[in-house]
């Protein structure tokens, strides 16, 4: 049961509050400011309706005093005076919402009502806000390799600061999770994460997605917009994809960068920004460079610390970690329990070049969980190029490789029965017996 508090020194009031709320409610009884801030202290209720004028002290001095030990405290202020400064004080100061005395009951449970409403509205959105957080630390960047101890090094050197940051990445590698895992690790975490795909807007659009446009400025601008550096305020602003802007807003944004100020699309109000900005790209900027279509000195703007991240062919020992953190992600979405891998499965992911990285991995995944008749990843449940990609890639191998590679293949395929596996293949099962004990197949 929730319970209320009222601290008021009119006796009456008192019993005729707790009359009428005890039906409902656990109900606790004030006369005067102190008591009251014991009450509180002792009890935390869930709602509080405060006097304004109390004998010992201001209705308003209560109020600040019990926001200073809960920030989330639901205060309903009530008065006799119909006061618009003590009105707009005590919102300003936190209050819910300011009754007039005589109370009118039927507004009083309007508005207790509504004060819950509010906290429980308020309690999901502080545990999406958590969760969201949770699911960007360095703990959920998942990899033992050298590479990636030297990524979680940066993110941990750079996670405190203000500096700009430079994430460099083919695609799928998670440059987006690492510029999250930055900022929620960050002493700004509660300011907004806002990304914008560089490449995925036209030139003249993305201008007024970052800076903001005023009314009349182009022809379907019918009114004011915030920019997105004026939305991320004090947090963090993600380019992805950097590569791909224009030389001529290279310029607008390397102003930006280095006098912190801007003015919207058609404005000529100079406005402030204080947003930590991290760039990533999967192109070579130095190639851009030389070929003119990338400013220099806005790549050195961008990369006051710079973050490499390795593909996924580079750090395979980091795929059966990635396996176990993905499979455990992707069951909780969509509430399957398929969490065994075989070794035979585990050795094929682990020689697929990922030309997609993790993202391909884990799109890969998700395919096996989805059609999984059981709790076991199966390799047909896999995309079904997985063993010609497996076979034939960039890298050049000897002709020994491949014939193992492709032997262990048909007997996944075939489900160890070598019977059948040796027909596929047009040789005998003897000489099949000798290449699975020779090459160290997995049956």
């Amino acid at each position: 049961m929730k319970s209320i508090l009222i601290i008021d020194d009119d006796a009456l009031i008192r019993k005729t509050l707790s009359s009428h709320l005890s039906k409902g409610f656990e109900v606790i009884l004030a006369e005067d400011g102190e008591a009251g801030l014991q009450s509180y202290e002792e009890g935390m209720p869930d709602l509080v309706i405060l006097d304004i004028r109390l004998p010992d002290m201001s209705g308003l001095e209560v109020l600040c005093k019990i926001r200073e030990k809960n920030k989330n405290a639901n205060i309903i202020i009530m008065t006799a005076y119909d006061d618009m400064k003590t009105t707009i004080e005590a919102i300003k100061l936190g209050a819910f919402e300011y009754l007039v005395k005589p109370l009118d009951m039927v507004e009083l449970d309007l508005t207790i009502n509504k004060a819950f409403q509010m906290q429980s509205l308020e309690d999901k959105i502080s545990y999406l806000v958590e969760e969201q957080q949770k699911e960007y630390t360095i703990d959920n960047i998942i990899g033992r390799s050298p590479q990636m101890r030297e990524v979680f090094k940066l993110i941990g050197s750079v996670a405190n600061t203000r500096t700009n940051i430079f994430i460099q990445g083919e695609s799928g590698t998670g440059k987006e999770l690492v510029a999250k895992a930055i900022h929620f690790n960050s002493p700004f975490n509660s300011e907004p994460f806002i990304v914008i795909n560089c490449s995925a807007i036209s030139d003249t659009l993305l201008e007024s997605e970052l800076f903001g446009h005023v009314k009349g400025a182009f022809t379907d601008a019918v009114c004011e917009t915030k920019g997105k550096f004026e939305i991320a305020e004090k947090g963090t602003l993600f380019l992805d994809e950097v590569g791909d802007v224009s030389p001529n807003l290279q310029s607008k944004l390397l102003r930006v960068i280095e006098t912190r100020d801007f003015m919207k699309v058609g404005g000529e109000k100079v406005l402030k920004t204080e947003a930590r900005i991290i760039a990533a790209t999967n192109q070579d900027l130095k190639s851009l460079i030389e070929k003119g279509t990338f400013r220099e000195d806005l790549y050195y703007r961008l990369k006051v610390v710079e973050i490499t991240l390795p593909a996924l062919h580079e750090r395979k020992e980091d795929i059966p970690d990635l396996v176990a953190y993905l499979l455990e992600k992707i069951n909780r979405q969509l509430r399957k329990n398929v969490k065994k891998v075989p070794p035979e499965v585990m050795k094929l992911l682990k020689n697929l070049s990922w030309k997609g990285n993790v993202r391909e991995l884990e799109n890969a995944l998700t395919r096996a969980v989805i059609l999984a008749k059981g709790d076991v990843v199966h390799v047909e449940n896999l995309p079904m190029d997985t063993g010609e990609r497996k076979i034939f890639t960039k890298e050049l191998v000897p002709l020994r490789k491949v014939e193992e590679t492709y032997i262990q293949h048909v007997l996944n395929a075939m489900k160890g029965n070598k019977t059948k596996a040796s027909q596929i293949l047009s040789i005998t099962r003897p000489t099949l017996d000798k290449k699975i004990k020779e090459y160290k197949l997995s049956v």
